[in-house]
């Protein structure tokens, strides 16, 4: 449901107080200070732990920024995404979009559907086999990177792209690391993976599979021979239960129970699952589990942990024996702090499963044959932001099967020296290992995280590897760390770069063909707030929903197909036509059309691009902020004069 807001008003009722003198110094209508054009990063973008121009390629996709030549509007818009995440197909359907959260359509009625426009582009990609930008340049350097998940993929990626080679290493047979195995397939269909993975690899990245660092080549050996490790590991070890019985062999993790439903051994579960855990895996765990349903009669050997923990690869004879198991995920924190985004606890309460909030684990419940066949939980309350037990609360709830999905440590074996003490590797601001500085780290071995931050932790990885390979000390990194819009390499792509400065003392830089007049970048230290968009420009307009496939308690077993299916072209550009363009032009004329003195005006259409829509004759400007106040992204600031 959207929200309704009363006014989009910029001024509202009350706002009868001058700004700061320093801003205001008007003499009748007219100040000193005349408007200049202010790119800044809109909140999206800054909350985007990949760090993708979001606002760029929504901007590409709507049709606002132009592609050069002939190519493809989908294939720039694919260019533009790939530059920070070479998973767009991928981060379009699982990611939970800490983007959208920050994104300030929110302030009108809903939030730009991000993820939906950057899974059409992904698909769009996968369907007519578009390539990553080649790679041009040797640097003669030879990277190891332990893992083939997001993060080391990421890495790998970002690497070959700056001329250096790279091999990645792999204990399993397949690529992907939780991508592949911690993700049920019907949220990522292996044709997705496979294809986004592919691409990183046509690049010249080398992969090894089954070769596991530390037992099948040592570390010592890997980093003499290689000029740098980037270590991307993982944390695919789940969290045992730490209550009393915790240690019954039926109580496996969640990590353990995804990686063998997606392995293909599991293929029915248990009578009465319960799942422990609050988070998105958690939700996975329940999902799968009222997907497999269970068998009646089950054998000693088709127990669900004993498949799950490798004693055997399960083959089910028929779907037909399958019947809906009793699925319950409890949770300590309440549905309301409960980590899993909302759209997943929605899925899996109308997929059947019953989650019951509030409830801490004390002990499971062991019978005489030593299997759990229970869980004591206790009531919690929240209600003054800290966890407190309701003493005299204690329940069992019963169980055949439970799953702890409580949280992920790595496997370290062969890593000894580097293990924290929690099972994970320390790193400081550049993903440098401590003491190490030939030895890089990322992903989920730093601490469990989204995908998103992974891949972006791979790509700053890579800059700082670059240049500790070229001798250079790794770099300050920018107060807002993303991928930004340069109208610089713009104006250098239609061919407007700026001619050559002789750097010799000139007056009248405002008609030189050397210089970028009017024009100030603030994108790596400002993100654009909602209070300085004109949000009266916008109307309302309903967001354009990805359809979902209805899902029943019923209808859920055996069904592994994905749920949503992506927006259609014409879809993707009316979403991508929601978005505000907060901190840069989007072309509206509000400014033109507002001057009272005609002091703003187009740019001639041979000089105009992405960035430099607009101009201002300061010999008719007054200063009389119409213009600021009028424009609806934020891009002009009142500033000129100072």
């Amino acid at each position: 449901m959207t929200k309704e807001l009363l006014t989009r008003r910029k001024f509202k009722d009350g706002d009868n107080k001058h700004r700061p003198w320093q801003e205001e110094i008007f003499t009748a209508d007219a100040s000193h200070k005349c408007p200049t054009y202010v790119h800044r990063t809109p909140p999206c973008q800054g909350s985007c732990p990949s760090g993708e121009d979001i606002r760029g390629w929504l901007n590409i996709v709507r049709g606002i920024e132009k592609a050069p030549g002939d190519l493809p509007w989908q294939e720039y818009a694919f260019n533009r995404v790939t530059e920070a995440n070479p998973f767009p197909a991928i981060m379009g359907r699982v990611c939970p979009a800490p983007c959208e959260d920050g994104c300030n359509r929110n302030e009108v009625e809903d939030h730009v559907g991000i993820n939906a426009v950057e899974q059409f582009i992904g698909d769009y990609a996968l369907e007519h086999q578009l390539k990553l930008q080649p790679v041009t340049t040797d640097s003669g350097k030879k990277v190891a990177i332990i893992g083939s998940g997001v993060a080391g993929l990421s890495c790998a990626y970002h690497l070959r792209r700056k001329g250096h080679a790279c091999t990645v290493y792999e204990a399993r047979e397949k690529s992907g690391g939780m991508m592949r195995y911690g993700i049920p397939g019907y949220r990522v269909p292996d044709e997705v993976l496979d294809g986004e993975i592919q691409r990183i690899l046509d690049l010249g990245v080398d992969l090894q599979t089954n070769t596991k660092i530390g037992m099948d080549i040592t570390f010592e050996e890997l980093q003499s021979r290689f000029d740098v490790v980037f270590i991307a590991l993982g944390a695919q070890s789940g969290m045992a239960l730490p209550v009393p019985g915790g240690d019954a062999p039926n109580v496996i993790s969640g990590v353990a129970f995804l990686q063998a439903f997606n392995d293909g051994r599991l293929r029915h579960t248990a009578g009465r699952v319960l799942v422990v855990g609050g988070g998105d895996t958690s939700m996975d765990v329940a999902a799968v589990a009222r997907r497999l349903g269970h068998i009646e009669h089950v054998r000693e050997h088709e127990r669900a942990e004993n498949i799950i923990l490798g004693h055997m690869a399960h083959d089910v004879a028929t779907v037909a024996h399958r019947q809906g198991a009793d699925v319950t995920l409890i949770s300590r924190e309440s549905l309301d702090i409960m980590p899993a985004t909302k759209t997943e606890v929605g899925h899996v309460t109308q997929e059947g499963v019953v989650i019951r909030d509030s409830l801490l684990p004390v002990e499971v419940v062991v019978g005489e044959d030593g299997r759990a066949n229970g869980v004591r939980v206790v009531e919690t309350d929240w209600s003054t932001g800290k966890m407190i037990i309701r003493e005299g609360t204690e329940q069992v709830i019963d169980c055949d099967l439970l799953v702890s999905a409580i949280g992920q440590r790595g496997d370290l074996t062969g890593f000894e020296a580097l293990d924290n003490g929690r099972g994970l590797i320390d790193a400081d601001g550049y993903y440098r290992v401590k003491g190490h500085p030939d030895l890089f780290v990322g992903g989920d071995i730093i601490k469990p995280h989204l995908l998103t931050s992974a891949i972006g932790q791979g790509s700053i990885a890579a800059q700082g590897i670059d240049r500790y390979l070229s001798g250079s000390d790794p770099a300050r990194r920018p107060r807002v760390d993303v991928h930004h819009f340069s109208l610089l390499n713009k104006l250098r792509e239609t061919d407007l770069a700026p001619t050559g400065y002789e750097h010799v003392e000139t007056r009248g830089t405002d008609g030189a063909d050397f210089a970028i007049h009017n024009y100030e970048d603030r994108s790596s230290v400002e993100i654009v707030p909602s209070d300085e968009l004109f949000l009266g420009h916008f109307s309302f307009e309903a967001r354009n929903l990805r359809k979902e496939s209805t899902i029943t308690a019923d209808s859920v077993l055996g069904s592994f197909g994905e749920r949503i299916e992506g927006l259609t072209q014409e879809q993707a550009r009316k979403e991508a036509d929601r978005c505000m363009s907060c901190g840069m032009c989007f072309e509206c004329n509000n400014c033109v059309v507002f001057c009272p003195q005609d002091a703003i005006f187009k740019v001639n259409k041979t000089q105009s691009t992405m960035g430099r829509y607009v101009d201002t004759d300061y010999n008719k400007c007054i200063g009389c902020h119409i213009c600021e106040d009028v424009c609806p992204s934020g891009y002009i600031k009142m500033g000129l004069g100072e």
